[in-house]
């Protein structure tokens, strides 16, 4: 008994430290995962508690269960239009990017540790793919607002490319162990994993998001039952030989493009179980390495991961995704920079020392060294990469609270709640303000005291206020309620003015003096620089023409809306 409560004293001590830690990685800038890790170090065996863990097993266990978890909240947070501008490349870096990648670091990792070819390929798989939980936990914890094209692929890239990791591993551990089957197999495999994993994880998730939409539950279960259905979804995929990991983010994805009220209980409470799965996965993993080994291949680890940095991920977003894809160099070199690694490749570490390859221990302990170096040096500079590559989008007043109102089952109302924080609202009456035609005012709070607005109530600074209206309305309301500093960056980054997308570009040609070709002449401003970006435009996107930049600073459903003017 007193082992069990010692257990929960440990266990619940460092899941405390681990969040409190939260603090520490805003304040000083170290990857929040890194920390994560290093407590589960320091609790190890040769740290300060001396805790002894090398069940491989069970941490593989704990792996998948985290990363299921991990990818499933990341596939409910991930928009369908996203893939508009991120699926094929994402795509492109998931399937041939791996490989590309695995390739070049398996023959440096075989040259510095004097490996055999298979031996090196198997270094260059493990640590081959980014990693769901570092890139989701990276680009939503770090403040950095990227536009919509990089941080689609990004994020959709991570979510995807397990598959080929997991396929190049075990063909090589395969091989290593003297199990691999013939060529037909071996292709056969790769078929299952990336097919069955497509059409179980998309139509499971589309039953799934029925159902959740369809059943009418108490609040609390919504969230365990999407759980439930995305771990059915998962096993389902992994019993059939396909990529439970690809399923599961793909049943997340349908389930959270499925609009309901039922969404309003799921993605807060599985926020917060993503959080409990990254704490307990790296904790675990943190336990699971002995630092002293790790200190005798520091060094050439170290190189492999240089390499992998430098070299190999950089190359595989060239190769991939510039000769075929509409990105810009900036935007290009930012994906190359921001391939991270995290619990993934020390997952698919486990592999050999669970088949029994020889020298297994070097591939866990090589794939610790690579992911550490990783999360500190590109994880670590990934906000100052992002300034200094101009892929940041400033970012805007947003409600503080919003959710449907349950009243119609498609297209529904919604309640957003703004404070007032913009100067140019105090001692506005009501009736003066643009409000989206379909939006109304049906609460305003002063001082903790509900008011009952009217036309002729004049708004006061920190006045709470709840709006009622549909999401197409948020662009309006958003700039509407734009507080003062985020009005600077914005004029700053879009320009002190905007124009409707819809202005012809005739128009725009005579009020300032510009020369157009025949054809331009009767485009809209939107379909000009649409044109001058190569399609699929996303908010932030620019161009420098006559001595104006152009810059796009809203989007409706694919189309520009507003562009923004400066001079120069």
């Amino acid at each position: 008994m007193d082992a069990i409560y010692t257990f929960f004293l440990v266990g619940g001590s460092l899941m405390a430290l681990s969040i409190l830690a939260s603090r520490l990685s805003s304040m000083m800038g170290v990857p929040l995962l890194l920390i994560f890790l290093a407590l589960g170090m320091i609790a190890g065996e040769e740290g300060l508690l001396g805790l002894q863990f090398d069940d491989y097993y069970m941490a593989f266990t704990i792996g998948h269960l985290a990363l299921a978890m991990i990818l499933l909240d990341g596939g409910l947070r991930t928009r369908l239009k996203t893939f508009r501008v991120g699926f094929k490349p994402a795509l492109s870096l998931a399937t041939f990017g791996v490989f590309i990648t695995s390739a070049i670091v398996g023959g440096i990792a075989m040259l510095v540790f004097d490996l055999s070819l298979a031996e090196g390929l198997l270094v260059g798989a493990i640590v081959g793919s980014t990693d769901a939980a570092a890139v989701f936990s990276m680009l939503s914890g770090r403040g950095v607002n990227l536009n919509e094209r990089v941080g689609a692929t990004l994020e959709i890239e991570s979510g995807t490319n397990d598959p080929m990791a997991i396929f190049l591993t075990l063909m090589l551990v395969e091989l290593l162990v003297g199990d691999i089957g013939g060529p037909v197999d071996t292709l056969l495999f790769f078929i299952t994993q990336f097919g069955i994993g497509l059409v179980v994880g998309l139509g499971g998730g589309w039953l799934s998001a029925k159902l959740l939409r369809w059943l009418d539950l108490a609040p609390g279960l919504y969230a365990m039952l999407a759980l439930a259905l995305g771990f059915s979804v998962f096993g389902l995929t992994s019993v059939l030989g396909g990529s439970g990991f690809l399923a599961i983010y793909l049943a997340g994805l349908m389930i959270g493009n499925q609009p309901g009220r039922h969404l309003n209980f799921i993605l807060p409470v599985h926020d917060g179980l993503a959080w409990l799965s990254q704490i307990g996965l790296f904790l675990v993993l943190g336990l699971l390495v002995t630092p002293s080994e790790l200190w005798d291949v520091a060094l050439p680890a170290s190189l492999v991961a240089l390499a992998l940095i430098f070299i190999a991920r950089p190359l595989a977003v060239l190769i991939t995704i510039k000769p075929f894809f509409k990105f810009r160099w900036r935007e290009t070199w930012f994906i190359a920079w921001v391939g991270l690694r995290g619990a993934v490749p020390i997952v698919l570490a486990i592999f050999p020392l669970i088949d029994g390859v020889e020298n297994a221990s070097l591939y866990f302990n090589v794939a610790f060294a690579v992911v550490l170096m990783s999360l500190l040096i590109q994880g670590g500079s990934l906000t100052v990469m992002a300034r200094w590559l101009k892929v940041e989008v400033p970012i805007r007043t947003t409600p503080d609270r919003r959710g449907p109102l349950g009243i119609l089952p498609e297209n529904d109302y919604e309640m957003f709640v703004y404070s007032v924080e913009n100067k140019d609202l105090e001692d506005v009456p009501i009736r003066l303000l643009r409000f989206p035609s379909g939006a109304l005012i049906s609460a305003l709070f002063r001082e903790h005291a509900m008011l009952h607005p009217k036309g002729s109530t004049r708004l006061k600074l920190g006045d709470v206020i709840c709006v009622i209206g549909r999401s197409e309305d948020l662009n309006a309301l958003n700039r509407l309620f734009n507080g003062d500093s985020k009005l600077k960056r914005e004029r700053a980054f879009f320009g002190t003015f905007t124009l409707d997308g819809s202005a012809q570009m005739q128009d725009i040609a005579q009020a300032y003096g510009l020369t157009l070709s025949p054809g331009e002449k009767d485009m809209t401003l939107a379909e000009f620089v649409s044109l001058r970006v190569g399609g699929h435009p996303v908010v932030g996107d620019d161009v420098d023409w006559h001595g104006i930049h152009w810059v796009v600073s809203d989007m409706q459903g694919g189309k520009i809306t507003r562009v923004g003017l400066r001079l120069y």
